[in-house]
C-alpha cells in the first residue's frame, strides 16, 4: 500500500480572469475547486495510473469538511484527523490572454504536537513492511521543522520505505532520516547546497553526494529539461512529456506532476536493467 500525507492540505479555488489588471474590477468567466495538497495530488495521479493508494492528512473545519466531501468520488481511500481551526483555502488565478498563472495562498491553520502525535500513531497502526510513505509539501503552523526526519524515522522502522518531497530547512532535517527516495528540484537542490547548481555535471555531483548519505534513489526535476535520477545502478537523464491526467490540470501541483513521473523514470530505469539482463543471459545461452 502506498500512504501519502498531506499535513498542509488546501481547498484549490481556480478561477480564470481573461486579461487580469490590478487596480480595478476584474470579472470571473470560470470557477472551479479542487481538493490540493501535495500528498493529496499523489494520490490522484496514482489513482490515474491504476495503483492503490490512501490520502493521510490535517484538516480543520467546514473547509476541511468540504475537502473532505470533494474527496468522496475519488478512487483512493483517505483517513484524516480533524483539529480545531480552518483548514486553508488558496486562490489560483489563470489568465489565458496574459499567459500568466497567479497562486495566493492562506497560512492554513495550527497544529499541536498533541494532534501530530495522534495522526503519526494512526498512520503506524496501519503501515506494514514494504509500504511506501510518500511525505509531501509544506507544514502547518505549529509544526516543528524535524517533523519530516522524525516520521522518516518512525515509517522507516515500521519497515515502510519513505518518499520525501519538501524544500528548504524541511527537507535539510527529513534527510538526516535518510528516505529512500527524495525529489529535489534543481533550485531546491541548489539551496540545500548552498550555492547555485548550473550544469548536469554540479547537479549529478551534488546527488552523490545525497546518495553517500544513505539516501537510496535521488530524483533531480529539471523542468522542461527532464529529470536526473540517481541510485545503485548509476545515473539516468530522461525528458518528459506530460499529458493532462483528467480534471483540472492548472490545479496539479507541478511539483505533483515531477514527483509523478520521477517514479515512472525509476520504473523505467528498472526495466532497462531487466531488458540487459535478459539480452545477457539470451547471449550465454546462444553462445554457451
Amino acid at each position: 500500500m502506498i500512504y501519502t500525507v498531506t499535513l498542509n492540505p488546501a481547498l484549490d479555488k481556480t478561477v480564470e480572469i481573461p486579461g487580469m489588471a490590478l487596480d480595478t474590477v476584474n470579472r470571473i468567466t470560470a470557477m472551479r475547486t479542487d481538493p490540493g495538497g501535495k500528498g493529496i495530488n499523489v494520490s490522484k495521479v496514482i489513482a490515474k495510473l491504476g495503483g492503490d493508494s490512501r490520502a493521510v492528512g490535517i484538516l480543520g473545519g467546514e473547509s476541511g469538511r468540504t475537502l473532505e466531501k470533494l474527496l468522496e468520488g475519488e478512487p483512493f481511500a483517505t483517513q484524516f484527523r480533524f483539529v480545531e481551526g480552518q483548514t486553508r483555502t488558496n486562490l489560483k488565478i489563470i489568465d489565458r490572454e496574459g499567459h500568466t498563472n497567479t497562486d495566493i495562498n492562506e497560512p492554513g491553520l495550527t497544529v499541536t504536537d498533541a494532534d501530530l502525535d495522534a495522526l503519526l500513531h494512526d498512520l503506524l497502526a496501519e503501515v506494514h513492511a514494504g509500504d511506501i510513505v510518500v511525505l509531501a509539501g509544506s507544514l502547518p503552523k505549529g509544526a516543528p521543522q524535524d517533523t519530516y526526519r522524525m516520521w522518516t524515522a518512525a515509517c522507516k522502522k515500521a519497515g515502510a520505505r519513505v518518499f520525501l518531497d519538501a524544500d528548504g530547512a524541511l527537507l535539510a532535517e527529513g534527510l538526516k532520516a535518510a528516505p529512500c527516495l527524495i525529489k529535489p528540484n534543481d533550485d531546491e537542490l541548489s539551496r540545500l547546497a548552498g550555492r547555485k547548481l548550473e550544469t548536469l555535471e554540479e547537479l549529478t555531483a551534488e546527488g552523490r553526494k545525497l546518495l553517500e548519505r544513505g539516501i537510496e534513489r535521488v530524483v533531480i526535476s529539471l523542468g522542461g529539461r527532464g529529470a536526473l535520477v540517481q541510485g545503485a545502478l548509476g545515473l539516468l537523464q530522461g525528458c518528459i512529456y506530460a499529458a493532462q491526467l483528467g480534471g483540472n490540470f492548472g490545479a496539479l501541483s507541478l511539483q505533483l506532476i515531477d514527483l509523478a513521473l520521477g517514479l515512472a523514470l525509476l520504473v523505467l530505469q528498472f526495466f532497462q536493467f531487466l531488458l540487459g539482463f535478459v539480452v545477457g543471459l539470451l547471449g550465454l545461452i546462444l553462445f554457451c
